[in-house]
């Protein structure tokens, strides 16, 4: 089944997505990660929802939101061929390092900074490198610790679109005192426009992920393309891995890491800064997935920054 969800006269609403596409509500206020909690409640309460129909909205007519708050944001790393290319900015020799087929390494964004697949996206202060990251993320659904791969991927109950839009040059800054990133990838992530449960990708299964067809275009010209089954590492080991010592819990996102070709940073690793301009207010950015719908976002003008001093002084 689809979910969605969308802004309504009483206020968020998730709904189920039909085959024509239309929205039919659903009849509870609870939202996805409090319906994914409950074995069967969300499949429940979505085919009721089909039966009954008795709030729809056309799809054109529907302000779409994010399918959901996720209470964790853990965005991971498994396309090699992106690693390297993000490699070659700081090195034009350097590859993929070894590290990354020993651990698939994430790190926690911010999920506060979640938006919806509409939503305009304000360039962050300081920021003259904007950039978008075209991804898959998995949602869990079942809690769970210390689980194994296998464990691990029967607690994913779907997938949503992810677009890690990110401040390359304040997130290069940050980074140079071995932490972060933080407010590199602070102002927005972009959900797609529906919630994919994961019976529904079964038949496209392919490898480590599934076989469908990833696309990111600005202002209408294509620059990235690539297949979700090109991850070296598969979402059950990304589950597995996050819940390691610690808890995952429904709701939970564990991003794929961007694919090949699937940001800017990476096509300027390739080929140099002047390959194409950061992302600027006017600019609007599309990424499709197959079968997990799309996001379209539109860059606006953000806010100044504040002067932010140190306490003390450094030292002669």
């Amino acid at each position: 089944m689809r979910f969605a969800r969308h802004m309504t006269a009483n206020g968020p609403r998730t709904a189920v997505v039909d085959d024509a596409g239309d929205l039919a509500d659903l009849a509870t206020d609870l939202p996805l990660p409090q319906l994914l909690a409950e074995d069967g409640l969300l499949a429940e309460t979505g085919e009721s929802a089909l039966r009954r129909r008795t709030a729809v909205t056309p799809a054109g007519a529907a302000r779409r939101l994010a399918p959901l708050d996720p209470p964790t944001v853990r965005d991971f790393s498994t396309f090699p061929e992106h690693t390297a290319g993000i490699a070659k900015l700081v090195d034009p020799n350097a590859g993929v390092p070894e590290e990354f087929w020993e651990i698939p390494t994430f790190y926690f964004s911010n999920p506060y900074a979640i938006t919806g697949p509409c939503d305009d996206i304000p360039v962050p202060p300081n920021c003259g490198l904007f950039d978008y990251e075209l991804e898959v993320a998995a949602v869990v659904g079942r809690a769970g610790r210390d689980l194994s791969v296998d464990e691990a991927e029967e607690h994913i109950a779907g997938y949503v679109i992810l677009n890690d839009f990110s401040a390359r040059d304040v997130q290069f800054h940050e980074m140079r005192l071995r932490l972060g990133p933080a407010k590199g990838k602070d102002t927005a992530t972009a959900l797609g426009t529906v919630f994919v449960t994961a019976d529904e990708l079964a038949a496209r299964r392919h490898g480590s992920s599934f076989d469908l067809r990833m696309r990111v275009s600005v202002n209408g010209e294509q620059l990235g393309e690539d297949w979700l089954h090109h991850m070296a590492w598969s979402f059950g080991a990304l589950a597995a891995y996050a819940s390691r010592a610690t808890w995952i819990r429904p709701g939970d996102l564990l991003g794929s890491g961007t694919c090949q070709g699937g940001c800017l940073a990476e096509l300027w690793g390739r080929h140099g800064l002047d390959f194409h301009p950061p992302l600027r207010p006017g600019d609007e950015v599309r990424t499709e997935v197959e079968l997990l719908g799309e996001t379209r976002n539109r860059i606006v003008a953000g806010p100044a920054a504040h002067d932010i001093r140190p306490w003390r002084a450094r030292a002669e």
